[in-house]
């Protein structure tokens, strides 16, 4: 069992920055495939960014290859989402998720509670 708490969210102009935490319990954390989902309003669930079990291995949305970065912390069950040069249209309700499979989808188990991230022109 796995239980995820996102923070970090907030309003930030467009251009600015912003760093999204995800703090996880259970002993099997540094087993699962995590990752970044985000929803916007109308639209369906996203996906975003994913990092592997060991962290060797990062995935990302064409949408936001090269503004975010994805990271874990092993030893802390925390993974990360760094989000720079941030546009509008990344407003959305941000999820993390995790996976014991080794693949993340949006029919992933495991869910935190989603954290608002508004970006303002």
């Amino acid at each position: 069992q796995v239980q995820l708490v996102e923070s970090g969210g907030g309003l930030v102009q467009a251009g600015g920055s912003l760093r999204l935490s995800c703090a996880a319990s259970g002993r099997t954390f540094s087993s699962y495939i995590m990752g970044w989902f985000r929803q916007a309003p109308g639209k369906e669930r996203e996906f975003v960014a994913a990092i592997s079990s060991s962290g060797g291995i990062t995935y990302y949305a064409d949408s936001v290859k090269g503004r975010f970065t994805i990271s874990r912390d092993n030893a802390k069950n925390m993974v990360y989402l760094q989000m720079n040069s941030l546009k509008p249209e990344d407003t959305a309700v941000y999820y993390c998720a995790a996976d014991g499979s080794g693949v993340l989808t949006t029919h992933s188990k495991y869910w935190g509670q989603g954290t608002q991230v508004t970006v303002s022109s």
